[in-house]
């Protein structure tokens, strides 16, 4: 298992991974030093993690390893169906996954992702727009909401 520390906006991340794909993205919030070299098998994640942030990413292409049951699997599928810059609600994913009395095994799974921003649990908001739970911090939740959805300059004239 390879490790990589990068610096993004919103703190340090730690990316995880090996020859099978990334396992783990987080952000830690701890002093860490970054990494001064990152190793092969995780360069793709962090250069595309960079371009996420830069805003010439919306998408993730390198190869996903994350370790989980069948259901959180199931969610975390779910969470990366969710289109850039919108949000849906934990009743919604429950609903998708053909159950809305699971809505709280759902919330659960969403809680467990072990891949910040390429399994976007950011998007999930409380039924009536709220922003809720968030293991990252709910100040990192706005601004990656913010970051997903620009405000548009209208014309002035």
């Amino acid at each position: 298992m390879e490790t990589a520390y990068i610096k993004t906006p919103v703190g340090i991340a730690r990316i995880e991974g090996d020859e099978h794909g990334v396992s783990v993205i987080s952000i830690v919030d701890e002093a860490t030093q970054l990494s001064p070299e990152i190793p092969n098998i995780l360069s793709k994640a962090a250069q595309e993690l960079h371009e996420y942030f830069e805003g010439e990413r919306r998408d993730f292409s390198f190869a996903l390893n994350p370790r989980g049951t069948d259901f959180q699997k199931a969610v975390w599928q779910e969470l990366r169906d969710i289109p850039f810059g919108k949000t849906t609600s934990y009743m919604e994913l429950s609903r998708k996954l053909g159950d809305v009395k699971a809505i709280r095994a759902v919330a659960a799974a969403n809680g467990k992702n072990p891949l910040w921003i390429v399994v976007p649990c950011h998007r999930v908001i409380g039924s009536d727009g709220s922003l809720t739970g968030y293991a990252g911090g709910l100040w990192r939740k706005k601004w990656l909401l913010e970051h997903e959805t620009p405000p548009v300059q209208h014309r002035l004239f």
